[in-house]
């Protein structure tokens, strides 16, 4: 698993990519193994997961009568979603990929947006303990969570264009394909989970 130095290592490799310095390529571990290492991000975001996990149960409860409660398998569900949240777009991003004749790029594409998860998985988490604990602060901090999502599509845009080059649409393409089957996907097993908030 990469330590602490290694993962602050590629999120400045990432910084680079996003300000459109393509240097930042070169910090970011392309191979076969760094494709597969990217994936232990999962697990460097595990933590805030849990906090957004914690304040999505305090939601879900809400709705709920007095005497209910959740259990282990509601958390379960919640990582099932998380986990198809991950992969899912990954996998139509790799479809286009092979489609659009993308090749070693969508190596590039995988770890990059990896270990970018990493940072705004804790920007999320700690929007989720503001919600838990200042409640009276909801439009504002719902206000910040919108710029946090404009600020990842940003980002995502901005490493896929110095990846792919200048080429507004595939970047537009690409990126859409990232955000768009995570909102669509979330609310689908949200519901199908038994885990939306009534």
């Amino acid at each position: 698993m990469p330590g602490p130095l290694e993962v602050r290592f590629y999120l400045a490799a990432l910084w680079q990519l996003v300000r459109g310095d393509a240097a930042g390529l070169r910090r970011l571990d392309l191979s076969d193994r760094g494709l597969m290492r990217s994936f232990w991000a999962i697990l460097w975001c595990f933590p805030a997961m849990t906090i957004s996990w914690v304040w999505w149960r305090a939601l879900f409860l809400r709705g709920m009568p007095e005497e209910a409660s959740v259990g282990g398998l509601f958390f379960f569900r919640l990582g099932m979603l998380e986990l198809a949240n991950w992969l899912v777009p990954l996998i139509l991003i790799g479809l286009l990929a092979w489609g659009l004749g993308l090749g070693r790029k969508y190596y590039a594409m995988v770890v990059a947006v990896n270990w970018l998860s990493v940072p705004f998985a804790y920007a999320y988490a700690l929007l989720s303990l503001l919600l838990m604990v200042t409640p009276g602060l909801t439009g504002l901090l719902s206000l910040i969570w919108l710029f946090l999502m404009m600020a990842l599509v940003f980002s995502i845009s901005r490493i896929f264009r110095v990846i792919c080059g200048p080429h507004p649409l595939m970047v537009a393409t690409l990126t859409l394909v990232m955000i768009v089957p995570i909102m669509l996907l979330s609310d689908t097993l949200e519901r199908f989970l038994g885990i939306y908030p009534g």
